[in-house]
């Protein structure tokens, strides 16, 4: 299984919290646009655009790691949030377009502050396939 430093990890939930709280700021839905465009680049190509901007600057040779299948997952989730999010702006309410990109806000920074939704979220979803599987 492949593993990603959690430097790296840190480096998109960090990038995700800032482009939430600037679209908050300056009431720019635009800017969760570019958020979501970085988040499906690097789902599709496996290379995030936060990560490449850090790079540089983090020390990950002997840092803890996270699972690749792992991070995708959780990915996958900030996707979703954030087109939920981009539709809801488009139907022209944008209330709920902020709910949705809170909801992203509140999951990365848990994340950053050592809980990650999105691992609890897997891990349920795991065991329901495993409990789904020995019924069948």
């Amino acid at each position: 299984m492949k593993e990603i430093p959690e430097p790296y990890v840190k480096a998109n939930q960090t990038g995700i919290v800032l482009f939430v709280i600037l679209t908050a700021v300056f009431n720019q839905p635009y800017i969760l646009l570019a958020l979501w465009l970085i988040q499906v680049l690097g789902l599709l190509t496996g290379k995030n655009g936060f990560v490449l901007l850090a790079k540089p600057f983090l020390k990950v040779e002997g840092a803890p790691t996270q699972a690749q299948e792992l991070q995708r997952f959780n990915n996958t989730l900030a996707v979703i949030f954030l087109t939920l999010s981009l539709l809801s702006f488009l139907a022209q309410l944008p209330v709920a377009g902020y709910v949705f990109a809170a909801m992203l806000f509140l999951a990365a920074f848990a994340a950053l502050c050592g809980y990650c939704i999105g691992c609890t979220v897997y891990f349920q979803y795991k065991q329901f396939k495993a409990r789904r599987k020995l019924r069948h």
